[in-house]
């Protein structure tokens, strides 16, 4: 099962974001993300938040969706309350649509956020129109030949790295925090294999 939450980032290829969240078994929208929704002509499961970057009468606009209200004075952003919603209702994989943007803080806050899906026994995803970022806690495989992958040590150093089927591969390489080492690498095979030993990587896939 995969969950999409639609924020209240930037979007610009509305027709890119509506294939993703087709066939997901629950869409959720982080306040202003409805306004995205509606340009999508998704209709979402639940529209969240405190209503501060969309009315509550807008989202009222869409028949039959579930509206939860919190307190504009509050400890979490709307995008951790979606996501806190979506594991509570039992899915795995979450997709964060319009989580990056203008707003460096709340992007920085999102990537946080995969590490709380991943503490919770989920997977995360940030997904746009160029990049797809993620947390590798042990093996990974990505495809596509010509792929440019970024590897970032995430909270900590990161150990045992290993790369094959890149063009710059590792063998048992310990990434330092702070290291842009593994920036800009790039898929050589058809299918490359990323595993580690001990840490956290961030990786992004990313294309100009």
């Amino acid at each position: 099962m995969t969950a999409a939450i639609i924020c209240n980032g930037h979007i610009a290829d509305y027709e890119f974001h509506a294939r993703l969240v087709e066939g997901c078994s629950l869409v959720i929208c982080a306040d202003g993300g409805a306004c995205h929704a509606k340009r999508m002509g998704i209709k979402p499961h639940v529209i969240l938040g405190d209503f501060d970057s969309c009315s509550r009468e807008f989202a009222e606009g869409f028949p039959g969706v579930k509206i939860v209200e919190f307190p504009s004075e509050k400890d979490e952003t709307d995008t951790e309350l979606a996501v806190e919603y979506a594991l509570s209702s039992g899915e795995k994989h979450i997709m964060l649509l319009g989580a990056t943007g203008t707003r460096l803080d709340h992007t920085i806050a999102n990537l946080g956020l995969l590490m709380v899906i991943a503490q919770r026994g989920g997977t995360g995803e940030i997904i746009n129109e160029q990049n797809r970022a993620f947390l590798i806690t042990d093996n990974a495989v990505v495809k596509g030949k010509g792929t440019q992958v970024s590897l970032i040590a995430y909270c900590g150093d990161v150990k045992g790295v290993t790369l094959k089927g890149f063009k710059y591969p590792l063998n048992d390489f310990t990434l330092e925090m702070g290291s842009t080492r593994g920036i800009s690498n790039v898929l050589e095979e058809e299918t490359g294999e990323i595993s580690i030993k001990e840490g956290i990587l961030l990786a992004v896939l990313a294309r100009d």
